[in-house]
């Protein structure tokens, strides 16, 4: 990958020299140190000053790419030249010319640079930051904080003009420098006389916290790292230790803490959170750095370091989680010319393809399918059936039932063969509302996304794909969609079954977990309807029989307590009613109750217990079972299967893991000869709610891994 390296420190090269001038420097061995840990991880290099010619610099490096090229990337080192909110001037840049970049945007920046909004901010989202008060002129009333006191400019970095006054005179004097020298406002703290607290940040969505450091200022001069300090003008030995000696849970709340300040400011990829541990043992925000140190020397090295990342690491895991933002992949790994040369191009047809991606992503949502909408099913049925048939794969009578089961095949047919398995209806309520089509930065929003329809466009593309290599119709390929999930696959069940049977391996398109999991087993559930009836009973009079609602819930709370953890089976009652004549007790009680359960065995057993649990002469007592949804057994072939993937996964380094769900899935049907694989679907979250939501990133990694696993089943 091309990376432009991008910085401030000798050039004036602007159209005037007007404004307040940047004062802070990178050193020539911080730039070098950096370029060279970029070619030693075979990136194409070279640094800019970030002046008035970057645009033509950046032009002639990395020009505008072709047709599904990956872009470069800009590492971004610049505090600017001169003027307000300098840490902003080159991403904006870069976002006008469009190269994406390593690190925070502009408005990002704005907001760390300008410490009292970011307090603000801090204070709106409960995180702790000392009282303050800001001067604006040197005719000022003594602020009613007390002292000691920091004085610091408003929007400044690395510790420029800050001060430690004691009374109002030298406050007065401190604040006169500021506004005369700096030509801003002034920030006035409570100045916290504890031990100082950094810790870094790297990643997104939520970043990774770096392990804690803390500064010992030394017996000498004023305990906060002043400008002197960093220059190494100050004559006194400021050193860092890391990880901090603090406490484990004093350490996981800085970490917290750090990461919820990164997060309401709106941080992207790097960052370093300066707090003060006051002598009760609390941490306060001083800052957040958004364009954190790379020194040697400086806190945030020392912590990745201690965190299992050299320096070389460390810069390059930084242009992994920016390219992660931006493109949803990792850079590819190296391929060479001849036959092998198909992964590329799947990668390069995919990646290429992200906004086309996203729009057939929202043509799905605004198709509604709920499971009690037969008639909007069958508009996302006739779709799918055209852009299928579009890929020339054609229908499959013997395994299609037009009401709940819909089957497509390749010209070889699925038989020994792999079946990709996904339902077009949603299982939400007619009362729910309708959520529309929305996008965040990393996250993507609509009715249904993640349980239906950003599995459905992972197939889609993945096909899409393989077409474009023309391996598609090389593969004895199945689609098979059905339209009953919300129903527990009462009507589909069968058909799938005898599918399943004859294929080599199954994919079932289901939403994967927050961090890449797929599932290699799965609970089953059995749902049953009890009825209990008894005689209607007036309020006060006595009987021997206990009321009807009395006893039902005195039975529900005993059958609860069959749940074993360690059998790994949990029984529940879902609802419960009851039906009575006016001016008596109820009389008649109506429950759902689940049991959910791994072993088969052990469901048959605990639905005995249930039915001996409720026996009583004295009510009539009806206990059906309504739909039985099975287990997902983590077999060999299972296992076998998600190796598979696995490799793929790792080669192109997808994160990648295996789970387990408490929830069924279709995947329980599948016959225990034949492998199968849940969650080939994009992570998702808030799954069945108007917040559901899947990871922009993870809709294009899943579906570069569908492909290129039945490119390489097609190899083999």
């Amino acid at each position: 990958m091309k990376i432009a390296v991008i910085y401030n420190r000798d050039s004036k090269n602007v159209i005037n020299l007007f404004g307040i001038p940047n004062k802070e420097k990178i050193g020539k061995n911080a730039i070098n140190r950096i370029v060279a840990s970029l070619k030693k991880y075979g990136h194409q290099v070279r640094a800019f000053e970030g002046d008035k010619d970057l645009i033509s610099k950046l032009e002639d490096f990395m020009p505008r790419v072709l047709k599904g090229e990956l872009p470069g990337i800009a590492f971004n080192l610049s505090y600017g030249i001169q003027g307000q909110a300098r840490y902003t001037h080159v991403p904006s840049i870069l976002e006008m010319v469009g190269i994406p970049y390593v690190g925070s945007n502009p408005l990002a920046h704005s907001l760390a640079l300008d410490k009292v909004v970011a307090k603000m901010i801090f204070r709106q989202h409960g995180l702790p930051t000392p009282d303050f008060v800001v001067i604006k002129d040197t005719d000022f009333e003594p602020p009613e904080i007390p002292y000691p006191l920091i004085v610091k400019p408003k929007n400044e970095a690395v510790s420029m003009g800050i001060e430690v006054v004691n009374n109002f005179k030298e406050l007065q004097k401190a604040a006169k420098v500021i506004l005369e020298d700096y030509n801003q406002s002034v920030l006035v703290e409570q100045f916290i006389d504890g031990r100082e607290i950094n810790v870094g940040l790297i990643g997104n969505n939520p970043p990774e916290a770096l392990p804690p450091c803390e500064i010992t200022f030394g017996k000498s001069g004023p305990k906060i790292y002043t400008i002197e300090d960093k220059k190494g003008h100050s004559g006194r030995q400021i050193e860092w230790t890391c990880p901090a000696p603090i406490s484990e849970e004093l350490t996981q709340e800085s970490q917290r803490i750090a990461k919820e300040a990164f997060s309401a400011l709106g941080c992207y990829d790097a960052a370093r959170v300066d707090m003060r541990l006051d002598g009760k043992g609390r941490l306060f925000i001083l800052e957040v750095n958004s364009l954190p140190s790379l020194g040697e020397h400086g806190s945030y090295t020392i912590a990745a370091q201690h965190a299992g990342l050299d320096f070389a690491a460390l810069v390059n895991r930084m242009v992994e989680v920016a390219s992660a933002r931006y493109f949803g992949t990792p850079h590819p790994p190296k391929v060479v010319t001849g036959e092998k040369d198909t992964p590329k191009n799947i990668f390069t047809f995919i990646t290429s393809r992200r906004d086309l991606i996203e729009h057939s992503l929202e043509e799905w949502i605004s198709l509604s399918s709920r499971t009690s909408d037969p008639v909007g099913n069958k508009q996302v049925i006739l779709k799918l059936d055209k852009k299928l048939q579009n890929l020339k794969l054609k229908p499959n009578l013997e395994f299609t039932d037009e009401r709940s089961v819909w089957t497509w095949t390749t010209n070889p047919g699925f038989n020994h063969g792999t079946i990709l398995i996904g339902h077009t209806d949603i299982p939400i309520e007619l009362n729910v509302p309708k959520e529309s089509f929305r996008r965040e930065s990393e996250w993507l929003y609509g009715e249904g996304i993640g349980i239906s329809r950003a599995p459905l466009v992972v197939m889609e593309f993945a096909l899409r794909a393989l077409r474009s290599v023309r391996q598609l119709h090389k593969k004895p390929l199945g689609i098979m969609y059905y339209m009953d999930e919300g129903r527990d696959c009462r009507y589909s069940a069968d058909i799938i079954k005898r599918a399943a049977s004859l294929a080599k391996n199954v994919l079932v398109l289901r939403p994967g977990g927050l961090e890449g999991q797929i599932i290699t087993q799965r609970r089953g559930h059995r749902k049953y309807n009890l009825i209990v009836e008894g005689e209607p009973q007036r309020l006060g009079k006595f009987v021997r029989r206990p009321e009807a609602l009395l006893w039902t819930s005195q039975k529900l709370s005993e059958i609860a307590r069959l749940s074993s953890r360690k059998d790994r089976l949990a029984v529940s009652t879902l609802s419960i009613r009851s039906d009575r004549f006016p001016m008596l007790l109820p009389h008649r009680i109506h429950a759902m109750l689940l049991l959910n359960y791994l072993d088969v065995q052990q469901a048959n057993e605990k639905e005995r217990m249930i039915r001996e649990i409720l026996k009583d002469s004295r009510y009539k007592i009806s206990l059906e079972l309504i739909s039985d949804r099975p287990s997902m057994k983590e077999k060999k072939g299972n296992i076998r299967l998600a190796n598979a993937l696995e490799s793929v996964a790792k080669e192109w380094e997808i994160p990648w893991s295996k789970d387990s769900s408490l929830w069924p899935s279709v995947a329980g049907h599948v016959p225990a000869k034949t492998p199968v694989i849940c969650g080939l679907g994009p992570s998702a979250k808030d799954l069945y709610t108007p917040k559901e939501a899947v990871n922009r990133s993870s809709l294009i990694q899943k579906i570069l891994l569908l492909a290129l696993f039945l490119a390489q089943e097609t190899r083999r």
